[in-house]
């Protein structure tokens, strides 16, 4: 049974960082498909970035040019580097692959 489990996020000022990690147990195969999303009150989900089926990194609008994602298969893990954080940032970030998905961590920005 696969289970994933996000840890790395807090409370932090505009302009700082913060570093998820999305740890991985049970038979996932690899890394590539593994996706951050992130769910800020009264709002949809919404997808943050992936690694993609071959390997490539991807990211929506929110994320570019602030946010990196990498990981390593040997670990089963995926990290969210967050850097220049923003107010609008604040939201719960789950990980997800295959549509299981992770309980999440909370990143509270603060201006």
């Amino acid at each position: 049974q696969v289970q994933l489990v996000e840890s790395g996020g807090g409370l932090v000022q505009a302009g700082g960082s913060l570093r998820l990690s999305c740890a991985a147990s049970g038979n996932i195969g690899t890394i590539n498909g593994m996706e951050w999303y992130r769910q800020a009150p009264g709002k949809q989900r919404e997808l943050v970035a992936r690694i993609t089926s071959v390997g490539l990194e991807y990211y929506t609008n929110v994320a570019k040019g602030r946010f990196t994602i990498f990981g390593d298969n040997d670990k089963k893990t995926v990290l969210l580097q967050m850097n220049s954080l923003k107010p609008e940032d604040t939201a719960i970030y789950y990980c997800n692959k295959d549509a299981i998905w992770g309980q999440g961590t909370q990143v509270t920005v603060s201006s």
